[in-house]
């Protein structure tokens, strides 16, 4: 048995769920979150906690079985509290700020770039060099940092660009000087 997908999730005060034909509904105020059930998982609300059953032993259901309590366990959370990715703008010139819901980013390039900001996500500016994407939805905040890191990745010897804020650069050591070879040919 799965011992991810055996535990039962709590559910927190305030926050409503309900199992809906296939999927699970996870509720706060003005937040909600859909997560569908596989084929052959089945979920059960019963005094305050949400467990998860599988239908058979094979290898798939298996590997179902913990990951859609890990889903849900993350849409619960979410709703709670919410999920927050911070990422670094290192580099001379390099700046953001947020316009409405649009993320203005100045990279070193000849023109700002225009990220849209998509429903679900915030994100907050500070100092012109440091970003907090939140949200309630894991994969969506997880996503939306990801794309705005792909913007400039971290470059290797001077370590410029976007970055996460606990991700560490190996910087390389670059050219060590002329080696004389063009002086012989």
């Amino acid at each position: 048995m799965s011992r991810i997908g055996r535990m039962p999730i709590a559910i927190p005060s305030g926050v409503r769920v309900a199992v809906e034909g296939r999927s699970v509904v996870v509720e706060k105020g003005k937040v909600s979150l859909v997560q569908a059930l596989p084929p052959g998982i089945d979920a059960a609300l019963a005094s305050g906690a949400l467990t998860f059953k599988r239908r058979d032993d094979t290898r798939q259901q298996r590997a179902l079985h913990g990951l859609t309590r890990a889903l849900v366990a993350n849409a619960v959370k979410g709703v709670q509290d919410g999920f927050s990715k911070e990422l670094e703008i290192v580099g001379i010139g390099y700046k953001a700020q947020v316009q409405g819901r649009v993320l203005s980013i100045a990279l070193g390039y000849s023109h700002p770039i225009e990220f849209p900001i998509p429903d679900g996500i915030e994100i907050k500016v500070d100092k012109q060099t440091r970003l907090t994407v939140s949200g309630a939805d894991r994969q969506k905040v997880g996503q939306v940092a990801a794309e705005i890191r792909k913007l400039r990745e971290p470059e290797p010897y001077k370590g410029k660009g976007i970055r996460y804020a606990d991700e560490v650069i190996k910087k390389k050591a670059g050219k060590a000087g002329k080696t004389g070879a063009a002086a012989g040919a």
